[in-house]
């Protein structure tokens, strides 16, 4: 039985949720959480709107309005995890970790982060004057976002791709040095509603002030509409659906029958205000059931405070002994289980010992030191690690017999001669037979 496919979104909390945030993000995952064979994490990102929100009431109330949104468009939160970024304080943990392994060169190249220099370039001013740390660091924190959870998939918008990107070359630095413990992630775009345009035309987006709010009341929903912007072609004159905005936004609500038949009302030469008042009621039509229930929870935030606490419980169990499994890999462990370092006479009984690594090829060795460290034996290269820690487990249980088995494949290192390598592993093989007796 395979095991579920998980997949991860989240929405950052810096303003009033959207139209393009409702079929970018909210309605797909609320469909992907009933598939079958699906674990959903679900977050409402309020670290990320630190970057760029610096009135923590309109945090706060984004994260409401958000989270009710989410629940009024029908997700079900005891069937998926639906938390807080900043309730999970695994994630700034991992973030520094991945910090570690991120080569700056990576994160100069981000989109968000050349943007704001080609700006200051372009107004004379220093490249990274304005520019916070966070800005410059916001693709590490979204890789934790990521990673935390070992995410299979994440559906975004084609903007973000490249952010995606750049987690799996994060998670895969990781692991390169400490071991396969990170998944490494696939953008999932759906193409028709990759980026929905706003009423400007652009992409909706909070940052250009041009958006939809989703549970808008039915009459400021309608004047939003009225007021996309459009051409001048009069009624009569034929359309072309290709850039426009609100042929875009009716294909992300419409299905395929009605959005052929917009289709062919375009090139009959429908007036801009019919297009607009079909616009609206197709919109209408799919949210006003929705407007209660989203206006109920925001009268009751202590409900939906409830709710991301126990999301943020349910994801723990996930994230706090994932985070302890990195840091044993890092190094970050308890003293009490390093090994104590003898000298003297005393280390004349100590034992050889196995190292396992892996080499700048990706292939899997261990290697057998002697008390003082000095190289015995290496082993060629194994694709697996299990391979590897088989063939390590034969020569420890077995001791120079094992060797024999082997044949060519292991032999001593340059200047060593066999026996005192047969005679290192017997001592091993010896000292575990006891231990088991």
């Amino acid at each position: 039985m395979n095991p579920p496919l998980r997949v991860l979104t989240g929405i950052t909390t810096s303003g009033t949720p959207h139209l393009g945030n409702y079929v970018g993000a909210i309605r797909p995952t609320v469909r992907a959480s009933r598939r079958a064979g699906t674990e959903s994490f679900l977050f409402l990102a309020d670290y990320h709107a630190l970057i760029k929100v610096g009135d923590p009431k309109r945090v706060q109330r984004s994260t409401l309005e958000i989270a009710a949104s989410w629940l009024a468009a029908g997700l079900d939160p005891t069937q998926v995890t639906f938390y807080r970024q900043s309730d999970i304080p695994e994630i700034p943990q991992l973030t520094w970790l991945l910090t570690c392994v991120t080569g700056k060169g990576l994160l100069n190249r981000a989109h968000a982060y050349k943007a704001a220099n080609d700006q200051n370039a372009a107004a004379g001013r220093d490249a990274d004057d304005g520019v916070t740390a966070g800005l410059f660091m916001y693709p590490v924190l979204m890789a934790a976002d990521i990673l935390m959870f070992n995410a299979h998939q994440v559906p975004v918008g084609r903007d973000q791709v490249q952010h995606l990107e750049m987690a799996r070359d994060i998670a895969a630095s990781f692991n390169h040095l400490y071991g396969e413990h990170l998944v490494l992630p696939e953008a999932v775009i759906e193409e028709a509603v990759a980026t929905l345009p706003g009423l400007d035309g652009r992409k909706m987006s909070k940052s250009y002030d041009n958006t939809i709010p989703l549970f808008a009341p039915r009459e400021q929903l309608r004047r939003a509409i009225a007021g996309i912007v459009t051409d001048s072609r009069a009624p009569g004159e034929p359309k072309e659906t290709q850039g426009s905005a609100l042929y875009q936004i009716y294909q992300a609500f419409a299905d395929a029958g009605e959005t052929e038949a917009m289709r062919r009302a375009f090139a009959d030469g429908i007036a801009w205000s019919e297009v607009k008042q079909r616009l609206f009621e197709r919109i209408d039509r799919e949210l006003a059931p929705m407007r209660d229930s989203y206006e109920a929870l925001i009268a009751n935030p202590g409900r939906v405070e409830d709710i991301l606490r126990a999301g943020a419980a349910k994801a723990r169990k996930l994230a706090t002994p994932l985070m302890a499994t990195l840091r044993e890999a890092v190094g970050l462990r308890d003293l009490r289980a390093l090994p104590i370092e003898r000298t003297g006479r005393a280390a004349k009984h100590a034992l050889p010992a196995f190292k396992q690594y892996r080499e700048a090829d990706g292939r899997f060795r261990f290697k057998l030191v002697d008390a003082h460290g000095k190289l015995l034996l290496e082993s060629p290269g194994f694709d697996d690690p299990k391979a590897a820690a088989q063939a390590m487990a034969r020569l420890r249980e077995r001791g120079a017999a094992a060797l024999h088995e082997a044949g060519g494949a292991l032999r001593p290192a340059s200047g060593v001669d066999a026996d005192q390598v047969a005679a290192a592993l017997d001592r091993i093989a010896e000292a575990a037979s006891g231990d088991r007796q």
